[in-house]
């Protein structure tokens, strides 16, 4: 793990002296937008319009913020139109890689090594972390986006006229007439849940880990008592914030509950929680997205700082598979 500084690559982890042993996630540093006709989206710039063939997406099987945008490019139909690059599961002294490995597939864009290359190709002088999902502009040769919750969003809504979404064209996971309950959970969820892992996990204080596990044990409680209730995070109906909450979920067993201390309970021993995250993997298109061994040797394998011997467990069995009865509800 790394980061850029200036444009020269760092070896370097994550620096939690200045914030009293905290984690403190950085803002994605590209936002710009695909729209219809390209008009300016919420931030950055205009002039990426929908199209076949134009965008190419840098993910990572392993990073919960990158599986988002790909469950959104299968459940939308974009696969044909959105191209796709995947990096070795072991991130190394220079951050994601493009190692041979299996499941990796090579960048064609500039046949990068490195993803940090694509980001010194657009910023020349960048400086900070370099993450996944990466999204970028064949045709301009620029970053769109390197921010996940706003690429789902592209995906769900810019690119209608051209893919047509799995379960039909009327499929919206963000309805006009429920952002407002969605934006309430997502900020919930994001905060306590798919950050909070994170915030347990890179503490380097007593105090700092003692919070950041009790919020999230809290939130999942609630959302336990939430959906014993209802089917979905906002009703009856799945929206991006199921999609959110998901990659993490799915995930929390086999890294979170033991390699990032989440360890207060397991998934699994929430019969809503658990029968939720199954329903949400058996989705058509969503097993396809998930490698859990890129999940499970990414974790254990790339943060000597928490696992020095780099020995990866063998860890529960878990069968994503079971029926899960949720929509008696």
């Amino acid at each position: 793990m790394g980061l850029l500084i200036e444009g020269q690559w760092v070896d370097r982890w994550i620096d939690t002296e200045s914030t009293g042993g905290r984690f403190i996630r950085s803002e994605s540093a590209f936002r710009n937008w695909v729209t219809v006709d390209g008009a300016p989206g919420e931030t950055g710039e205009g002039g990426f319009p929908a199209a076949s063939g134009r965008y190419h997406l840098y993910v990572s099987y392993a990073c919960p913020w990158a599986h988002r945008a790909l469950i959104f490019r299968a459940l939308m139909g974009l696969e044909p139109h959105v191209g796709l690059s995947v990096v070795n599961h072991h991130m190394g002294a220079e951050g994601w890689s493009f190692a041979d490995g299996d499941g990796v597939v090579p960048d064609p864009v500039m046949g990068a090594r490195f993803l940090h290359e694509l980001y010194t190709r657009v910023a020349p002088r960048y400086s900070g972390r370099v993450t996944v999902p990466l999204l970028w502009d064949r045709e301009r040769g620029v970053i769109v986006s390197n921010e996940s919750s706003e690429i789902i969003r592209m995906f769900n809504a810019s690119f209608r006229g051209i893919a047509t979404p799995l379960g039909g064209p009327k499929v919206d996971y963000f309805p006009l007439a429920w952002r407002g309950a969605i934006e309430v959970i997502n900020e919930r969820v994001y905060r306590a849940v798919n950050n909070g892992v994170y915030e347990a996990g890179f503490a380097t204080s007593q105090a700092a880990y003692d919070h950041a596990v009790t919020t999230l044990f809290e939130a999942l409680d609630e959302l336990e008592d939430r959906l014993s209730r209802q089917r979905y995070l906002v009703g009856a109906r799945l929206t991006e914030a199921d999609w959110r909450l998901f990659t993490t979920l799915v995930r929390f067993d086999l890294v979170y509950h033991a390699h990032f201390k989440c360890d207060r309970r397991a998934l699994r021993e929430y019969p809503n929680l658990w029968a939720y995250t199954r329903e949400l993997y058996q989705r058509p298109g969503v097993a396809e997205t998930t490698r859990f061994d890129h999940i499970v040797q990414h974790y254990y394998g790339s943060h000597p700082t928490l696992n020095p011997s780099g020995i990866v467990p063998v860890g529960p069995q878990l069968d994503f598979d079971a029926p899960h009865e949720r929509e008696l509800l």
